[in-house]
């Protein structure tokens, strides 16, 4: 019986020509040999399975042949590259480094090193995962790697390029390998395929290549493993999925086209159904986070390029682009990315996934994308502005509560201007206050949770009063005025005009200025202070606060004025200060009916009583007292029993 050989060694490239996605790597090879533009020392890095040993073999063969072709490749005829073809060439020397990376093993390299070769013109040493060796072993080989003779050459291999020392990288010419990409791995997949007389469907090759994840070797040896389960040698998409234990694209669009829909119940047993056939719910989370990424960048012409898959399948993408909205696909990858961080740590983990999706099939609800355009990314409707988006002015002042001021009639006008010379000079218009830039109050009263009481003046000299009405003000100075918001942000806040006590208004020739009064602050003493400060200790233990209550509360108070002095022991005693502070100042404030109440500490760490234990602990406390001890223990020459 035959026996067998995996196709990654079988099939493994011997000439620059036959490497898989490695281009830029191979010419620039074939040109430093062409031009003998070689350098002592070679770094090969990149991911797994993409070429990094092979090319090393195929540069170290290439370099000893006697007979180069035009193209800069080995011509496997002559004596040198019969020998290495056989594994016995004595110029190639091949170490692994992962299992030999000590200092006497470096030291055995150099010392072959130091004879030049029987045949040939090199001696090539090629180094694989060379990040595996010690530090004392890359030391040992600085020198070696920076002067080496001129008929030695090093090939450096490495998965980890951040493991190796700078001083070894720069002493070498690095070339990082790139990852594969799934279609020149599918190509050499049905390369392999005809000359192996198999059949194979497009699309299985190119689920191969895109499980392989950028490495060929991955890719050959998943693909010996479905040649060997057909029986009639006819790879199938539907085995490969199988075999390969992948979730199918199938799968993530009936779900998507689901939760467009809003049915939850089908969602949630598409879900069931994935996970009785054992696929991992962390890894169907993650699948379906990256088909909603893959839908998104379907929304674009410029962005399709991205998507990685067959024809066939990306029309469908295409076609579910076109029908999920923007906002649901970018909510969907939010909410996802949480629930795919929190994942591990659920205690339940299904039901973490499960709440994940009825979030995203609410979102139809939420969203009400049956009745309004698709919004892009930028907020607005169909390329509109958010003023074009936005209600008009009527609707928005209706919801603000905000009052509409009317051109008056001419009668009216010529009375207002006989009684008012104010209002002569600045008519007032029919514009509505909302369609001002957002209004700036000049002057007025306290605004207390957002509202703004008392009678405001705008800097279009407008005035609301607490009944509605309106008055019209001189011009008044120019002002900075804060940066505008947009008008978006209007329609979603509410400004309530309310009415407060008596106001003096005093009117000049720049301005109306409005005089609010306010509450006087009202003293207090220690007696006072300390009164109310056992009050919310009390409220603090009530609450079970036993610690704040004990470590912080139950201190001596200093007043000094209005400022509130406390000496705490230590910085843990600071911490419980600092997250009362909030809660403690504002109920003294409220109860003593005083804003200027302040609350300032000090740490002032207490000396410690050194206990004494030990019979030299006890001589010194005595000698301490009555120092003659010192010199009776001396004359009787006596030393303390330990």
């Amino acid at each position: 019986m035959e026996n067998f050989v995996v196709s990654a060694r079988k099939y493994r490239p011997a000439t620059f020509d036959t490497v898989v996605g490695q281009e830029h790597i191979t010419t620039t090879l074939k040109n430093a040999i062409k031009t003998n533009h070689l350098a002592s020392a070679f770094l090969f890095c990149g991911p797994r399975g993409v070429g990094k040993t092979t090319c090393a073999r195929i540069l170290a063969k290439t370099i000893n042949c006697q007979n180069l072709t035009p193209e800069g490749e080995a011509c496997d005829q002559c004596e040198s590259c019969v020998s290495f073809n056989q594994n016995a060439s004595f110029n190639i020397h091949e170490l692994d480094a992962a299992s030999n990376n000590s200092v006497e093993d470096i030291r055995n390299l150099i010392d072959q090193v130091r004879y030049p070769p029987q045949s040939g013109k090199y001696k090539i040493y090629i180094i694989d995962e060379v990040h595996m060796l010690s530090s004392a072993a890359f030391n040992a080989f600085l020198k070696t790697l920076e002067e080496p003779p001129s008929y030695a050459i090093f090939i450096l291999a490495t998965t980890e390029k951040h493991k190796i020392l700078p001083t070894i990288l720069s002493r070498c010419q690095i070339f990082d390998f790139n990852r594969i990409q799934p279609q020149h791995i599918a190509n050499h997949l049905a390369t392999i395929a005809d000359k192996e007389g198999i059949t194979a469907e497009t699309e299985a090759l190119d689920l191969i290549a895109q499980k392989a994840d950028g490495g060929l070797r991955d890719a050959l040896s998943m693909f010996d493993l479905n040649v060997t389960f057909a029986a009639d040698r006819i790879i199938r998409y539907k085995e490969v999925l199988d075999n390969l234990h992948i979730l199918d694209y199938d799968y993530y669009f009936k779900l998507t086209d689901l939760l467009l829909a809003g049915n939850l119940p089908q969602s949630l047993l598409t879900v069931d159904e994935i996970l009785r056939k054992g696929f991992d719910g962390h890894q169907f989370v993650v699948g379906l986070c990256r088909h909603f990424r893959d839908l998104l960048v379907c929304k674009d012409a410029a962005t399709v390029q991205l998507l990685q898959v067959t024809e066939n399948v990306r029309r469908q993408y295409l076609d579910q682009a076109v029908r999920a909205p923007m906002s649901f696909l970018l909510s969907a990858l939010s909410t996802g990315s949480q629930c795919d961080l929190n994942y591990k740590q659920a205690k339940d983990q299904r039901l973490h996934t499960e709440l994940w999706l009825m979030k995203l099939a609410n979102l139809r609800n939420l969203l009400n994308w049956d009745t309004l355009p698709e919004l892009p990314v930028n907020g607005a409707r169909n390329g509109e502005s958010f003023s074009q988006a936005r209600p008009t002015e009527p609707a928005a002042e209706k919801k603000n509560n905000i009052p509409t001021h009317t051109q008056p009639s001419p009668d009216q006008s010529d009375n207002s201007a006989d009684d008012n010379p104010i209002a002569e000079k600045h008519p007032i218009t029919s514009e509505p206050v909302n369609s001002y830039r957002p209004a700036v109050p000049l002057t007025n009263g306290a605004a207390v949770n957002g509202t703004i009481a008392k009678e405001t003046t705008y800097q279009n000299g407008h005035t609301s009063t607490p009944n509605g009405t309106a008055t019209v003000a001189a011009p008044v100075k120019p002002q900075m005025a804060p940066p505008t918001r947009p008008a978006s942000s209007r329609l979603r806040s509410t400004i309530s005009l309310t009415a407060g006590p008596a106001q003096a208004v005093a009117e000049t020739d720049d301005a109306v200025t409005v005089k609010t009064p306010t509450r006087p602050d009202k003293p207090f003493i220690l007696d006072d202070l300390q009164d109310v400060w056992n009050t919310f200790a009390r409220i603090r233990r009530q609450q079970n606060d036993i610690t704040s209550e004990q470590v912080v509360l139950n201190r001596e108070l200093v007043l000094e004025g209005t400022t509130i002095h406390l000496t705490l022991d230590n910085t843990l005693q600071v911490g419980f200060l600092t997250e009362l502070k909030p809660d403690l100042l504002g109920y003294l404030r409220t109860e003593l009916q005083n804003s200027q109440i302040q609350l300032e500490h000090k740490v002032t760490v207490q000396e410690v009583k050194k206990m004494i234990y030990s019979s030299q602990d006890k001589f010194n406390y005595l000698a301490e007292k009555n120092p003659v001890l010192h010199e009776l223990r001396k004359v009787l020459n006596l030393e303390v029993d330990y």
